[in-house]
């Protein structure tokens, strides 16, 4: 049994008491703070430099890494949500991937992708057929080498009852080449009685031994459901020959292009499948997904690899989409495609924010990969022109959190909108410390030499420049703060993972992990409280309603 799967089944047997002794220590001891006693007094928890300079990738000779199935047998399975409750999505990969000069890309319609599925191990009585594709990524220039995966399969599984224990098998059963069996549990009905136990929130993860000590903590925690806020496999810290490096563009000035090597992808599925496969996975861009290629191409390793409820929440596309977990309305934007009002996403997010129903999904979470507010050197103010355009709108439909990644620490914001203190802001959190290879973030644009020169900072990839709006309005002159902001309740410079437990209609748990501590003591924790009667939004509009 591999070691991650070890790790869930330890999990569940330890989950029950450390949810019961912490559960106590709250109704006993009262000492968790809640928003509701904020703002805080901004606190800075200093660097333990024991834990610099440890983000090592696994190398491919990792037995996790390594393919352990054979012929067209299924592998890299994962769960991924659709919408809502009753429908879900199953993928996985069968076949060789090629790297080289000579590839020959795979034909899709030589494998069949057929899911049987049940909720009883010995009666898999539901056969659905998915759709199959494969992706290239291709260079132009003598020397480098090309890539095609093998056929990723993505079947999307409808009419399910919520919070229900499937169990399925996958694969060609003609040749044959199935998979062993697998499980997973449906979201829960949406309502506002209806929570998932568990949320893990992580960003930034990579495939170093950092990200093993992140993932089998997270696991330790037993989620019910995995939000992976953007950077996934770092495959483009690598040149097309497999050398890797700490910094790409530090190490690789002259290449042509920026290269990636895509089986860094194959390998981080591989690592990924024992608990992908029994929870799901949802996951946004972030700015390591872009790897460009022939044409200017982009993103084609994270549009293919993964299933998106796209499509059943409105969206055209794989940056931006919506879905339901219980009583929470998750909204994922993309940062790396056109985000201002008169963009397809921004109509979209509106038509979307527009549908929601408090009554129904009384939470409200925002994900996207670069912070808005954040107080390290790191990424400071690049997605100004993001909160120029998209701040307002979050605001007035009463966004409760907002996950971010990008910059690698963790940091928590008091509740904060348009650079003010606010108690209808929703709070916004960094978790873009899963563990990559780039290393931690660790100076603070607040300290002495340590502010950006303002024209360093645009948006590079949208070609966006707003720090213009330091001259006037409430940051007038804050482009860098001389102490910790106000809006910046928590921050520290560590490996983690966090862990949102929404309790009710208005009270959330959030629990930060750190990946030098026990899976179940807390970092950073605080109870997060609506106050809906305090800070109105905007009511739901009819869904026939055009904007």
């Amino acid at each position: 049994m591999q070691s991650l799967e070890m790790a869930l089944l330890k999990g569940r047997a330890l989950v029950g008491l450390a949810v019961f002794l912490l559960l106590n220590l709250v109704q006993v001891d009262g000492r968790i703070p809640t928003t509701l006693e904020g703002p805080f007094k901004p606190v800075t928890v200093d660097l333990d430099k024991s834990f610099r300079g440890n983000a090592i990738d696994l190398p491919d000779t990792d037995h996790r890494v390594q393919k352990n199935v054979v012929g067209f047998e299924p592998e890299q399975i994962s769960v991924s949500l659709s919408s809502d409750y009753d429908s879900a999505w199953i993928s996985w990969i069968t076949g060789e991937f090629q790297i080289g000069d000579n590839i020959k890309p795979l034909n899709p319609k030589t494998v069949k992708n057929f899911l049987y599925y049940g909720k009883s191990n010995l009666f898999l009585n539901h056969k659905i057929k998915g759709d199959s594709l494969i992706y290239n990524q291709l260079y132009p220039f003598e020397g480098l080498q090309n890539y095609t995966s093998g056929i990723i399969h993505h079947v999307r599984l409808t009419g399910l009852e919520p919070n229900t224990e499937y169990y399925y098998r996958c694969g060609d059963p003609s040749i044959p080449a199935m998979s062993d069996i697998y499980q997973f549990r449906t979201m829960p009905a949406s309502g506002p009685k209806n929570y998932p136990s568990r949320i893990a929130v992580m960003g930034d993860l990579g495939l170093t031994y950092n990200t093993t000590s992140t993932v089998s903590h997270l696991i330790s925690n037993q989620p019910d459901l995995v939000l992976l806020v953007g950077d996934v496999s770092y495959a483009n810290l690598y040149l097309t020959n497999g050398t890797g490096a700490d910094c790409y563009s530090c190490s690789f000035p002259d290449t042509p292009i920026h290269e990636t090597y895509q089986p860094r992808w194959d390998y981080w599925g591989r690592f990924m499948q024992p608990l992908v496969s029994k929870v799901p996975l949802m996951v946004v861009e972030g700015n390591h997904e872009i790897e460009e290629q022939v044409g200017n191409r982009t993103f084609a390793a994270y549009s293919s690899r993964f299933a998106f409820p796209s499509k059943e929440s409105g969206s055209l596309s794989t940056f931006y989409f919506s879905f339901n977990a219980g009583g929470i309305h998750f909204i994922m934007l993309g940062a790396y495609i056109a985000y201002n009002k008169s963009a397809d996403q921004y109509k979209w997010l509106k038509r979307d924010l527009a549908k929601v129903d408090r009554k129904v999904t009384p939470w409200l979470v925002a994900t996207w990969h670069p912070p808005w507010y954040s107080t390290y050197v790191a990424h400071y103010r690049e997605a100004e022109c993001m909160r120029v355009e998209m701040e307002e709108i979050l605001y007035k439909y009463g966004v409760d959190i907002v996950f971010n990644g990008h910059v690698h620490a963790y940091e928590r914001s008091n509740r904060v909108y348009n650079y003010t203190l606010d108690p209808c802001g929703p709070v916004y959190i960094a978790v873009g410390d899963g563990g990559n290879r780039e290393k931690m973030a660790i100076k603070h644009a607040d300290e002495p030499g340590n502010c950006p020169d303002p024209s360093t900072t645009p948006d590079s990839y949208m070609g966006g420049f707003c720090a213009y709006n330091f001259t006037s309005g409430p940051a007038a002159g804050k482009f860098c703060w001389d102490r910790q902001p106000d809006y910046s309740a928590y921050r520290e410079s560590s490996f983690g993972h966090g862990i949102l437990e929404v309790k009710n209609e208005t009270h959330a748990l959030w629990t930060w992990h750190r990946n030098q501590d026990m899976y179940n003591e807390a970092g950073d924790q605080i109870y997060i409280v609506r106050q809906p009667e305090r800070c109105p939004v905007e009511p739901k509009v009819s869904s026939s309603v055009e904007f």
